[in-house]
């Protein structure tokens, strides 16, 4: 997908919410000079390489619920998902400047009255999501660990992943029993989405 065809998709869904996103993608440019939140190589290509490709998570999960964001790093998916619901959203950033980061823009954003952030580790944060969702965190058997503790029998976890998205569920389904699929991703022919729900420890 290239940057027209990413804004493009995003006018005809969400042409309400994208002064707001080009804020966010403005915010995350400048802060770039102080920390790398995103590969350089991919800030000229922000809005698919992670607004769509957040945006698109979306159509997979329930329309209302907590969704908490496990290592939400420069704010994808998590701030996305913020930018365009109006659902609670939880951000999970173990890394002190990272969270810093989100905090300022959770506020600048006007997002502090349904939005929080947790400058923890996920297993030390106490709340039950109704979505979770990671990107770049750790390979599946790991990251179902990590949302456990933050899981009920009805989560959904929702997951972009890359190409090995396939491998890493044959993995995990050797230490966790519930129900896995994949989804093509919209913006990378080469990268996939792992939805799983019902997930529990064999």
């Amino acid at each position: 997908m290239t940057e027209d065809e990413a804004r493009a998709w995003f006018r005809e869904r969400y042409v309400s919410r994208e002064t707001a996103c080009l804020r966010f993608a403005q915010m995350v440019a400048a802060e770039q000079h102080h920390q790398n939140l995103v590969s350089p190589a991919s800030l000229p290509l922000i809005w698919s390489r992670h607004i769509v490709d957040s945006a698109q998570l979306l159509d997979y999960a329930p329309d209302d619920g907590l969704w908490a964001d496990i290592g939400s790093g420069a704010g994808v998916p998590g701030m996305i998902v913020a930018l365009l619901s109006d659902r609670p959203v939880v951000l999970i950033e173990p890394r002190r400047k990272r969270a810093e980061f989100l905090l300022r823009a959770v506020v600048e954003l006007g997002l502090d009255s349904r939005v929080s952030v947790h400058a923890a580790k996920a297993e030390t944060v106490e709340l039950k999501a109704a979505i979770i969702s990671a990107r770049a965190v750790a390979a599946l058997p790991e990251l179902l660990a990590l949302a456990a503790p933050l899981s009920t029998a009805n989560t959904r976890l929702v997951l972009p992943k890359g190409r090995s998205a396939r491998e890493e569920v044959a993995a995990a389904r050797r230490s966790w029993h519930g129900v896995f699929h994949v989804e093509p991703s919209i913006t990378d022919a080469d990268s996939l989405i792992i939805i799983a729900r019902g997930v529990k420890r064999r």
